[in-house]
């Protein structure tokens, strides 16, 4: 297959995949607006009759994240409102408080909630909807506040009785096993001898847990199966009929994720001139493994003594110092065991005219339709710090990064990645509570090379690894920057 037939392969994914994903928007309104400091979209078709629907998404998560379940309740004619809680989203305000106890971050979540239910009930019941995270704190509401139907995906919560939440639909990931048990333990409560997939029902209480097949903690939020069962769980509980289609968007978001990713090689070819570029020069495998040894194990050891947790967000001081005394160290091995690095283009006008396409693609493009249909890529002026003291770190990482696997096999961009990894898992065990965020991180960090790696790849081909260094780099500072949690102990207002 030729390079010009498998780019307009991959446009036409991208056109049919963005038919899909705005279609599921089709005749539905955005509405944005502050309550208090917390951001709400309103998702509703014109002249809708239907009961308000407040949808919660979970830890690192974001509105953006819940348009699945939003999407399809609101063309089906409920008013569905999406809000950020602190420290995600668009929120400005860091979390805070002890997360170690229900009177501390927890609460001032449910307050939060509350906050946004008094906004939009219009002294009806609102149904609840949210994931991971947020079930808890879903739960813990309905039990002081009156509410609708609560429908909630890869639930956890201590909270859960025989008596509360007295109208309760459990979704789990069919890849998701406790939290699956804990569904049909909360179902059993009503009725011992319940199944997954019975509805128990007593007085006052209905109950059931559903599996959504071939899903795990993310993609349940785009499972079709359990998107349509939240609808038929909404309409019995307020004797409606109105159905909805259900598309299948999380498959056009990961294929137009895919061609934009694809499209970066023929972008670089058609935009990028032809440079005489120096041979690729890979030194032995004893040597490459000699170069990643020392990053590897002595980074954890140097970065510790320097994380000083001025960053408002979990683990952000630490990752970037990581990974910047981890690429310093990376380029003095190359230099030392190698004799030489390989920049590729010269000329700042040259590098930085290379440098500013791939943004424009990797963050520009990308991140648009990230944003758009999956979840929060554009930050708010308080995380730009953040980012750019992530940078300080990323850049000299990802410049090293380049230039060790520029023209190299697989297996070594593998083995690559794969030390950052356990560098980092060195980090964490010899810190387990001061980082264990920086597990959370980590798939962040492989999704990044999956996809960003793959753009800096087509342009390093042309322009050198120096330039997908320098881009990837920032691209990954900004990644890192919009999508984990602002966090501060002290309190503050909502």
């Amino acid at each position: 297959m030729t390079r010009t037939v498998f780019a307009f392969i991959a446009i036409l994914i991208a056109a049919v995949s963005v038919f899909v994903l705005e279609s599921a928007r089709s005749g539905v309104t955005y509405t944005e607006r502050l309550v208090g400091l917390t951001p709400v979209t309103t998702l509703a078709r014109d002249n809708v009759d239907g009961p308000d629907v407040v949808i919660a998404h979970g830890f690192a998560g974001s509105r953006e994240m819940m348009q699945g379940y939003g999407l399809v309740l609101a063309q089906a004619g409920y008013r569905v409102h999406m809000f950020d809680f602190e420290g995600h989203g668009a929120h400005s305000l860091p979390m805070s408080g002890d997360v170690t106890q229900i009177e501390g971050t927890t609460r001032r979540l449910m307050d939060q909630t509350k906050a946004v239910i008094r906004d939009v009930a219009g002294g009806q019941p609102v149904a609840l909807l949210g994931h991971s995270m947020a079930t808890d704190i879903l739960i813990r509401v309905a039990a002081e506040v009156e509410t609708g139907p609560l429908v909630l995906l890869s639930a956890f919560s201590q909270a859960v009785t025989a008596h509360q939440p007295r109208n309760m639909l459990l979704i789990a990931g069919q890849w998701e096993p406790h939290l699956r048990d804990f569904g049909v333990d909360a179902v059993r409560m009503v009725d011992p001898q319940a199944s997954e997939g019975d509805v128990v029902r007593t007085q006052d209480v209905v109950r059931a847990a559903f599996v959504a097949p071939l899903t795990e903690h993310v993609a349940i939020l785009q499972s079709r199966v359990g998107r349509a069962k939240a609808l038929a769980w909404m309409n019995a509980t307020y004797n409606r009929d109105s159905p909805a289609a259900v598309p299948p968007t999380g498959w056009a978001f990961l294929a137009l994720m895919a061609a934009i990713t694809i499209l970066s090689a023929p972008l670089a070819r058609l935009i990028l001139a032809s440079h005489t570029l120096p041979p690729n020069q890979q030194p032995t495998m004893a040597r490459f493994v000699a170069t990643l040894a020392v990053p590897t194990l002595v980074t954890p050891f140097l970065a510790a003594p320097l994380d000083f947790g001025l960053l408002p967000v979990l683990v952000a001081d630490y990752l970037a110092i990581h990974l910047g005394i981890f690429g310093l160290l990376s380029l003095l091995m190359q230099r030392l065991l190698w004799g030489r690095l390989v920049f590729g283009w010269t000329g700042v006008v040259s590098i930085g005219a290379a440098v500013l396409a791939l943004l424009v693609w990797g963050i520009g493009v990308f991140g648009f339709a990230l944003d758009r249909y999956g979840a929060n890529f554009f930050p708010i002026a308080e995380r730009l710090p953040i980012i750019a003291a992530l940078i300080l770190g990323a850049v000299p990482f990802m410049v090293a990064d380049a230039q060790l696997v520029w023209k190299g096999s697989i297996w070594r961009r593998i083995l690559a990645r794969v030390a950052l990894l356990v560098s980092l898992g060195i980090a964490v065990a010899l810190d387990l509570e001061g980082l264990f965020f920086l597990i959370i991180i980590a798939p962040v960090i492989v999704l990044f090379f999956f996809v960003h790696g793959a753009m800096g790849r087509g342009f390093g081909k042309k322009a050198g690894p120096l330039v997908a260094g320098l881009a990837l780099g920032i691209i990954l500072a900004w990644a890192l920057g919009v999508s984990f949690p602002m966090f501060a102990p002290g309190g503050g207002g909502t």
